[in-house]
């Protein structure tokens, strides 16, 4: 069995929407995905300047 991911519902506004959907679109993702990646790379650069400051 695969991993499972909660739903999570999400409001941005329409033109940043529209930006996630470019983005996707030339990385091959859908908008889902692409803010996966994006949230995915947002906490690990958290997590890294935190080890820093440790």
């Amino acid at each position: 069995m695969g991993n499972y991911y909660p739903p999570y519902s999400l409001r941005v506004s329409e033109e940043l929407m529209d930006k996630i959907k470019q983005i996707a679109k030339e990385n091959k993702r859908s908008a889902n995905k692409e803010i996966e990646y994006a949230l995915e790379q947002y906490v690990k650069a958290y997590e890294q300047s935190k080890e820093k400051q440790s």
